[in-house]
């Protein structure tokens, strides 16, 4: 596996609070890495110390098999949260400024821009000033100011912060073309379904600890509930008659007709072991694995970690 980014023992204290707690986390060349966690959990911080904005107290950035330096800065696009843009500069201006400040020549931004304006159909945005547009439409603009240098990484911190499902769904669809073409993406977020969808690794950071990380489908299996939903048309009893001591009725219910029922698998047995021994009893309708989600694994990580030590009591 080649890392464009590995993070390793990263550790930053703001006065009597710890922000980053042994951080350690490689990031995939051309791949799409979901930083998640809930506010405060240390997410921004490390993302300034990934942009130089400031420094760890101990550990060590490599960037591309080398030590993070200023002459990275140009490789790096990052997307905040809170918009960076001059208000009272038109958009147009702005941008080829900054993208001027990213090293790109003033045609060479122009040109790009004019690409961007037009693909996004903003052009007639061009002359506008920043505070005459909406806070989506701000990010939209700094989206396009992000990725125009095309950078070998992409930070984007909440890309999709004040945008409508349908520019939301815009977003998403350009950062999978930019994997496409090769970028690696850091995206973090605090929404755990919104990375359902586009994010091939993910970490998950809680109170300045990483403690999970992974690809996404490896972690999602390795926290897999064993929990399947049957629908069939048959005798209820019957069905559980045929489910013996491999699995365990959850729940039921019946709707028009049709059995509904969750079921917990509690030995080694496949699905087609279950399939094999319901289908003589009832006729099958649908069987689905019940996947968890990032948001219930992240929960059920968390309780997991904050679980209090049983009291030890001197007989």
């Amino acid at each position: 596996m080649e890392y464009l980014l590995q993070i390793q023992n990263i550790v930053k204290k703001f006065a009597n609070h710890v922000a980053l707690d042994d951080i350690s986390i490689n990031v995939p060349n051309g791949q799409i890495f979901g930083l998640l966690g809930p506010n405060g959990a240390g997410k921004t911080t490390l993302i300034r110390i990934i942009n130089q904005i400031t420094g760890p107290d101990s550990g060590t950035v490599l960037f591309d098999g080398k030590q993070l330096n200023p002459n990275h800065i140009s490789d790096i696009g990052y997307l905040p949260e809170e918009r960076g843009l001059y208000k009272k500069m038109k958009v147009g201006e702005q941008a080829l400024y900054l993208a001027q400040l990213k090293g790109m020549t003033k045609s060479e931004a122009k040109t790009k821009l004019e690409y961007w304006f037009k693909k996004f159909e903003i052009e007639g945005w061009w002359n506008k000033k920043v505070e005459e547009l909406s806070k989506g439409m701000q990010q939209k603009i700094q989206f396009i100011i992000t990725v125009l240098h095309e950078p070998k990484i992409l930070i984007l911190d909440e890309p999709f912060s004040g945008f409508d499902p349908i520019n939301t769904n815009l977003i998403k669809q350009e950062i999978l073309e930019l994997k496409e073409k090769g970028a690696t993406i850091i995206f973090s977020t605090h929404n755990m379904s919104s990375v359902e969808e586009i994010c091939d690794y993910i970490a998950l950071i809680n109170q300045s600890k990483k403690i999970l990380d992974g690809p996404i489908n490896e972690v999602r299996d390795a926290y897999s509930s064993n929990l399947f939903e049957v629908q069939f048309k048959g005798n209820m009893i019957a069905f559980t008659n045929a489910l013996w001591t491999g699995y365990e009725l959850i729940e039921q219910r019946e709707e028009g007709g049709i059995n509904k029922v969750k079921i917990k698998r509690i030995t080694k047995h496949t699905t087609n072991d279950l399939l094999g021994a319901i289908i003589p009893h009832v006729e099958v309708i649908s069987i689905n694995e019940i996947i968890p989600s990032m948001n219930d694994i992240f929960i059920d990580k968390v309780n997991e970690i904050n679980q209090p030590e049983p009291i030890k009591v001197n007989e």
